[in-house]
């Protein structure tokens, strides 16, 4: 039985671990939980999930999912469009 651990990773390289599966393009708040669209205001924290990579050993699988740190342009959008 494989063990299966995710983390996302930050842009200054830190390293959290999360419970769910995420998807690259997804925007997720400070803690790695996906966001629902459209955003209620700019004045927030969040990321867009931009890779996914995937660490294989002996019995363990780690899901390391890169952030990229959103502008307010980009959040303000997403108040916008949804997406």
């Amino acid at each position: 039985m494989t063990t299966v651990t995710r983390f996302v990773v930050y842009p200054d390289g830190d390293e959290q671990e999360i419970e769910q599966d995420l998807r690259v393009n997804q925007i997720v708040d400070l803690n790695g939980a996906p966001l629902p669209l459209p955003l209620r205001t700019y004045r927030v924290i969040a990321y867009r999930v931009t890779g996914k990579r995937t660490a294989v050993g002996r019995g363990t699988e780690d899901v390391y999912f890169a952030l990229s740190l959103l502008t307010r342009p980009e959040l303000e959008s997403l108040m916008r469009q949804g997406g």
